[in-house]
């Protein structure tokens, strides 16, 4: 038992009111009203049936994602989270996030939500120009969103979070800054500053919107980069950054490669086992199929072929410096069988090594799927 992984809950809330068309996310457009209670003993039936998979664990970190977790009446919030306890050990000061959308009706919640146990609230602003909203298919404009930030500092939460979008459909380097610095402005404890990226089956990859160039792109992430770090922000993993002490542990517990319990409509699961499998869960996508009780859509046990790659693909996105013992802790293989690929990312510049831990360069930072790539099974 001592040496399996931390161990994380996490929990997906499916509908949005509509679409946003640069998703992949597994969400769907509400049509009606959530059936809150309904979907909560769904989500507690699905946590029972597989907790033997979690070999008795406390959980360290709950996040609650979508979707749009914030359409879930603050009573439901309240049965699935005394649900969870009832059924799993939680450590004690767990951090419990929750994504919210700015929209008034969510935000008047907030505190209602932090009674159930929510401790940490991720607002999802994206931009703070009207047009860039409008853009994007969100329904909140600048005003609600500054409102929601400022709820969720005067509740006194453990943390919140900005999420902010950049490389936006026709987006000046200003109109980036600008952004950045509203977002800066109502001192969040954590932000999440993310490059837009087209997805496949998204409304936007069937009508491809104009974005900055990479030229462009670099630009916003250079100097954005610098207001954030003059602000107090760290960068500590791709897209994250954190004021000193307020880094998501629910995220840094997937990029160490912890392990997760995923449930609820498509959620994903890593559970390592006492006898060292590694069990990756997927649940099924669809509410209907869901609610109808057949929750999990399918399950395997990773190779220990594909076990490098995906420990590594999570550790060098963080750019604290990894653990050469938590490779072999997490993934249960010996350090000479990644000897080969290690050596070549020393010799190439892509990383550092000391009798303790492996550091990813700045050169190996730009290069990442180029370092990831030898890790990749035969």
């Amino acid at each position: 038992m001592a040496n399996l992984p931390p161990l994380s809950l996490y929990i997906h809330i499916p509908w949005c009111v509509q679409k946003c068309p640069y998703c992949d996310f597994n969400s769907h457009a509400l049509k009606g009203e959530v059936p809150h209670e309904e979907y909560v003993n769904h989500l507690l039936a699905d946590l029972e049936r597989d907790l033997p998979l979690t070999s008795g664990r406390e959980v360290a970190t709950i996040f609650i994602g979508g979707g749009t977790p914030s359409l879930l009446s603050s009573t439901a919030m309240q049965q699935l989270l005394d649900g969870v306890r009832a059924r799993l050990p939680l450590a004690s000061g767990a951090e419990i996030t929750m994504e919210a959308n700015p929209g008034t009706v969510e935000a008047d919640r907030f505190s209602a939500y932090q009674q159930a146990g929510i401790n940490r609230i991720s607002i999802g602003v994206q931009s703070f120009s009207p047009l860039k909203l409008q853009r994007l298919g969100r329904i909140h404009g600048p005003e609600e969103a500054k409102r929601a930030a400022q709820l969720a500092a005067g509740l006194g939460l453990r943390s919140f979070n900005l999420d902010l979008m950049h490389g936006l459909p026709d987006q000046s380097l200003t109109e980036a800054l600008d952004d950045l610095r509203q977002a800066i402005a109502l001192n969040p404890p954590h932000l999440s500053w993310y490059q837009l990226t087209i997805e496949p089956n998204t409304l936007f990859a069937s009508r491809p919107p104009v974005l900055p160039d990479d030229d462009a792109l670099w630009d916003i992430f250079e100097q954005g980069h610098q207001l954030l770090t003059a602000a107090g922000y760290q960068q500590y993993e791709t897209s994250a950054y954190a004021k000193p002490g307020y880094r998501c542990e629910h995220n840094l517990n997937y990029w160490r490669f912890g392990d997760y319990l995923g449930i609820g409509c498509g959620a994903h699961g890593k559970l390592t086992q006492p006898d060292g499998r590694i069990v990756r869960t997927v649940k099924t996508r669809h509410p209907r199929g869901f609610m109808a009780g057949n929750y999990l859509d399918k399950q395997h046990d990773v190779a220990d072929a594909d076990k490098p790659f995906e420990f590594f693909m999570n550790r060098f996105r963080l750019l604290e410096p990894a653990p050469r013992r938590d490779f072999t802790r997490y993934t249960g293989l010996t350090e000479a069988i990644i000897r080969a690929p290690l050596d070549s990312a020393l010799e190439k510049g892509y990383l550092t090594e000391t009798p303790e831990y492996w550091q990813v360069t700045e050169k190996g930072k730009l290069f990442l799927n180029s370092l990831l790539e030898l890790f990749l099974a035969e």
